[in-house]
């Protein structure tokens, strides 16, 4: 079966099933759709959507369909559905800088000194001026941000306190140009493998280290195939909470209030649930033998000297009149410091 095919029966798929529940529920169906699994007391974008649905669907007539675990697809074809009007409500992070190459600011590393930070950045005004940019450029409204986390470093071979202990390492990266010039900048050398092929690479020594957020790291196993952990922070990953900018203009203003207000409920609970399985997965892994690092405030600018610079060079190329985004988040991460 080839790639094609698979995404024209996935189309076709969600066309069929959107189609029917416009056939049985009218304009009263809100299909919401994510790829983090369903339970909302490990999943931040679980908990989040089972929030939206009960404060929908208990203060409006509206119903609210829930489609977890990638049921409708990955994160690139759930932003495809929502412009097409197939889902209309989607939570991705990564995914929005492919269609909004602006919000891929977010992914400087070492931007943000702390998850407060980041909050009073999104829910402000910076992250008010980049959901109106997005919309114009995608004809999606950020109903809300929530929260994928900060990502970390781990490897197989000794315990990282700076720069200089990354060299001649090799680490996974995403295959994102972004996260190959942090790697190149900070010594490491970054290797891009899909996610599926991890666990794999790190058993056979193919790399010797990766990064992600600490609950992905122990939910995945991961802390088993490697002995150090350095909580570097590098890169906060933000979940944007995307609506359909024509279905939302389709519903009455007080339904509008009841679906923006249930978004940003859901936000914040899906960085509740986040955090919570941040402080928990570090103690986890702990217990399970691996050796976990917090490196300094000086540390951490050390870090950021090196990384920061490769990256920014390459976004303000890569986004030509849009880096002013780089300039904006710079201004606003200054004034909540």
């Amino acid at each position: 079966m080839t790639k094609s095919f698979t995404k024209w029966a996935t189309t076709v798929a969600v066309a069929a099933l959107s189609f029917g529940m416009a056939a049985s529920a009218g304009a009263q169906t809100i299909r919401l759709a994510h790829v983090d699994p369903d339970d909302w007391t490990a999943s931040k974008k679980g908990a989040a959507a089972h929030i939206f649905k009960n404060i929908v669907e208990g203060e409006t007539d509206l119903t609210v369909e829930l489609f977890p675990a990638g049921a409708l697809g990955n994160e690139d074809e759930l932003v495809a559905q929502a412009q097409e009007g197939l889902t209309q409500v989607v939570l991705v992070s990564g995914a929005m800088s492919k269609v909004c190459p602006a919000a891929s600011v977010l992914d400087i590393p070492y931007t943000f000194s702390s998850a407060t930070v980041a909050w009073d950045v999104l829910d402000g005004e910076f992250g008010d001026n980049l959901a109106a940019h997005c919309l114009e450029q995608t004809g999606l409204r950020t109903l809300a941000y929530g929260e994928t986390g900060f990502r970390n470093f781990t490897n197989n071979t000794r315990e990282i306190k700076s720069p200089a202990d990354m060299e001649g390492l090799k680490f996974r990266v995403q295959p994102i140009p972004l996260y190959v010039e942090m790697v190149k900048g900070l010594g490491g050398e970054p290797t891009p493998i899909a996610w599926t092929e991890l666990p794999n690479a790190l058993s056979t020594g193919v790399v010797d280290g990766q990064e992600n957020p600490v609950g992905v790291i122990y939910n995945n196993s991961l802390h088993k195939l490697q002995k150090f952990m350095t909580l570097d922070g590098h890169v906060y990953a933000a979940d944007f909470i995307l609506i359909s900018d024509e279905f939302f203009a389709g519903l009455t203003p007080a339904e509008q209030q009841v679906v923006q207000k249930a978004a940003r409920v859901a936000g914040t609970m899906g960085r509740a649930i986040q955090q919570w399985g941040t402080a928990e997965g570090v103690t986890k892994v702990q217990a399970e033998g691996m050796q976990v690092y917090s490196p300094t405030a000086d540390e951490i600018a050390a870090f950021a000297e090196k990384a920061q610079p490769a990256v920014v060079e390459y976004l303000r190329g890569e986004l030509g009149d849009d880096a002013v985004w780089i300039d904006n988040l710079q201004a606003a991460v200054a004034a909540a410091n």
